[in-house]
């Protein structure tokens, strides 16, 4: 058992050397959110253990005996017509704790017309990404930590071109009963592409999450902070929406400074009544509502919200996230009980 926490230990500090972020590496669609109830929250939530077979999805140190026999089906048309969506199923294997989990997450860039360097149209083309997860989790015996674990087949079609992944995701889980706390690292997409594009390796797009949670003792809410991309401190870009302009024309970048970048790695969310038959989540994604944010002009961006409702052996989830003035997306969900 030692050797196993030492492993992952070394495992977990490894990643801390590369920096990534968005725009910067392939296969991009591996960080979006696995669910409703996920991006009602903010996105990025890694502190769910219960039924939702979805979670382990973004971490797989949460796969646990209560979703055998849950299989979730989630589609959101997403920004620009893209069509997303992501279908998981947990299994337990001895109905007590060795629980298996299986996942898929697919987007659809949707068709565009081909033009060569004459502007002679080559006719349309299409684009689309696949990734399939096969995950496990387990405790460490005598204490309150979980650790799991997701492999990861990639593949990607982007008009002629096309290219296969592979990646290992890492979760660790420590949840704290008598006092309804839970704390998770997430480390994701750690992998390589096994063939490219046209011949350049490109690399995949880690990501390294914290996050904690808790449920208030005399209030029925559960509230979730996230601090994401912790791989990287600097994660902001100045907007040249915000560029300054003197009396003789010369321009100055957006200035970020520390506090600002510091809270654009925040998410927060909040579940009111996370127990019960009917519930409704907040969220506020920091970092989307700065980048996204029109000057002089209230358009709420980074704000989210949803419901969820449990019929029998049915829950149905959906959220709405605002982005700008310009662009929202909603997101649906069912979950099914099939024992």
């Amino acid at each position: 058992m030692h050797k196993k926490i030492s492993f992952f230990i070394s495992v977990l500090i490894a990643p801390f050397v590369f920096s990534q972020i968005g725009g910067e590496s392939t296969y991009q669609f591996l960080n979006l959110v696995s669910s409703p109830r996920q991006a009602a929250l903010g996105g990025k939530i890694i502190t769910i253990y219960d039924y939702d077979v979805s979670q382990p999805i973004f971490n797989p140190a949460s796969i646990n005996p209560e979703m055998d026999g849950q299989i979730a089906l989630n589609y959101s048309s997403y920004l620009g017509g893209i069509g997303y969506g992501t279908a998981s199923y947990a299994y337990t294997i001895d109905r007590r704790t060795k629980t298996i989990h299986g996942g898929v997450t697919y987007i659809n860039y949707g068709n565009f017309e081909g033009y060569d360097e004459n502007g002679i149209s080559t006719g349309s083309f299409s684009g689309s990404e696949t990734a399939l997860s096969l995950g496990y989790a387990f405790n460490i015996p005598w204490s309150d930590i979980y650790l799991g674990s997701n492999l990861k087949f990639i593949t990607s079609k982007l008009e002629q071109y096309s290219s296969f992944g592979m990646a290992l995701d890492i979760g660790a889980l420590y949840i704290n009963d008598k006092i309804g706390f839970q704390a998770a690292l997430s480390i994701r997409n750690l992998g390589t592409q096994i063939s490219t594009y046209a011949g350049e390796n490109e690399p995949l797009p880690l990501e390294i999450d914290f996050g904690m949670s808790q449920q208030l003792e005399n209030v029925p809410i559960r509230w979730h902070l996230t601090i994401e991309n912790i791989q990287t401190w600097n994660i902001s870009k100045p907007n040249p929406a915000r560029v300054i302009t003197d009396l003789n024309g010369n321009q100055t970048d957006e200035k970020i400074g520390f506090f600002n970048n510091a809270l654009r790695h925040l998410v927060l969310g909040a579940e009111l009544f996370p127990d019960k038959g009917f519930n409704i989540r907040l969220g506020y994604n920091f970092r989307r509502a700065e980048e996204l944010r029109i000057l002089e002009q209230r358009n709420f961006s980074g704000l989210s919200f949803g419901v969820g409702l449990k019929m029998k052996k049915i829950r149905f989830s959906y959220s709405h996230a605002r982005y700008s003035s310009a662009a929202n997306t909603s997101f649906f969900g069912l979950n099914i009980d099939l024992n």
